[in-house]
């Protein structure tokens, strides 16, 4: 019968069926086949999503949601482009310093490539920028988003396995930075061989201006981190404080905020959290199954009888992951893969938290690969040119994004320094 799961499984997946719905219909279609009975599969469902740390994914979402709402992605990009338009290319610099501190407030890719993408694609087409520049850039800065914390995928892959979500998010912070930085001089290099416009330096009296207007989103990011890594609070807590903050600001500081756009982002907030929840919840049972049939132990036992060498080990991970995210959305993939394969790493000696970043990333890279790349398909729409042409704007700095995931899994201290120096012993 676990044949006939995984078959159905996968048919459902290329028939172009929801994952969620993937998950659920031959996890139903296990459970009459063996006779089990169903009740079971509610059950199991309830204690998927039954989490306090779980409460802080519609927090954030709707934090996000309001701050974008509110106006704070103008003023970031604002912001950013005072800071760097003086430089050969700076509309594609701006872009990803965005996206780097707009990471600290959404936690999620595709909200990044969504607001960031609907204002500076244009933008950056009507200023002379190649369409496949503007939208590869885009697209693949987005993929910060999960990695400097907040990040929806990191409490997802901690409240899976019981890491700490505090570990897991200052472990993101130098592997953001690093593709940040590595992104940024892919994109100067590019603007300076094809010569892309840049803008008169900005005074100093421009640049404060301009980061007195962003700095209530500036402080948003200080408030999550600082909240969650002193202890103060909870990722749940913070999420709620993020809430109340963005409509604070929105409403009294900005005041581009409105009960119609509140109660229009509410909506929209809730709908995505409701997709997270059901999959996280179909998950639950289809991990549920695989335990009960001993499928991890069976995966555990074939990877370690190929090698114990643990370098050789996590490129083969590394391998798998990047070619799951191909076909499979991130925390879909990291529901049924991560507890499998954080048992191998750590049998061999792989820190946990180092193996989360690890597999996050990976996972995250998939966001701009064909043929399931959300944000490829978010940023390409907006631009409104094919995805093939999308994946060629975006390959260089897929690759120097590649340069990073081998750093981060083969030196360990890029997620564990900042660990250890916080917490004492990771």
């Amino acid at each position: 019968m676990i044949a006939l799961l995984f078959v159905s499984f996968l048919v459902l997946l290329f028939a172009g069926v929801p994952v969620a719905f993937c998950l659920g219909i031959s996890s139903a279609v296990y459970f009459v086949g063996t006779g089990m009975p169903l009740n079971t599969m509610a059950q199991r469902f309830f204690s998927g999503i039954d989490s306090f740390t779980l409460l802080c994914v519609p927090g954030f979402i709707l934090a996000g949601n309001l701050m974008n709402s509110g106006g704070i992605t103008d003023r970031i990009i604002g912001f950013c482009n005072k800071l760097v338009g003086h430089i050969r290319g700076s509309l594609g610099l701006a872009n990803i310093v965005a996206s780097m501190i707009f990471a600290g407030i959404s936690g999620t890719a595709v909200a990044d490539a969504s607001s960031i993408g609907g204002i500076l694609i244009p933008a950056m087409i009507k200023e002379g920028y190649e369409d496949d520049f503007s939208v590869g850039v885009t697209a693949a800065s987005s993929c910060i988003g999960p990695i400097i914390p907040p990040s929806l995928p990191m409490i997802i892959a901690a409240t899976l396995t019981g890491l700490s979500v505090s570990k897991m998010f200052v472990a993101g912070i130098l592997p953001g930075i690093l593709m940040g930085g590595g992104m940024m001089a892919v994109s100067y290099y590019i603007s300076c061989k094809r010569n892309h416009p840049k803008h008169e330096k900005a005074t100093i009296k421009e640049i404060l201006s301009s980061g007195k207007e962003a700095f209530w989103a500036l402080l948003m990011t200080l408030i999550i981190l600082l909240g969650i890594i002193g202890g103060f609070v909870t990722p749940t807590e913070a999420a709620i404080v993020a809430v109340l903050y963005a409509l604070v600001v929105g409403i009294l500081v900005y005041k581009e905020l409105t009960l119609k756009n509140i109660v229009k982002v509410i909506v929209e907030s809730a709908i995505a959290t409701a997709s997270i929840m059901v999959l996280v919840g179909f998950a639950n049972i289809f991990a549920y199954i695989m335990s009960k049939e001993q499928i991890p132990q069976l995966v555990a036992t074939a990877m370690l009888n190929l090698t114990r060498n643990p370098y050789l080990l996590l490129l083969l991970i590394n391998l798998l992951l990047l070619f799951v995210g191909c076909f499979m959305e991130t925390i879909a993939a990291l529901l049924i893969l991560f507890p499998i394969l954080l048992q191998v790493a750590v049998s061999v000696g792989i820190n946990p938290i180092h193996f989360g970043i690890i597999a996050v990333l990976n996972l995250v890279l998939g966001l701009t690969t064909p043929p399931v790349g959300v944000c490829l398909f978010v940023t390409s729409s907006i631009g409104k040119i094919s995805l093939a042409k999308a994946t060629k704007g975006v390959m260089p700095f897929f690759l120097v994004n590649l340069l990073v995931l081998f750093i981060v899994t083969y030196v360990p201290w890029v997620t564990l320094g900042l660990v250890r120096l916080v917490f004492g012993n990771a």
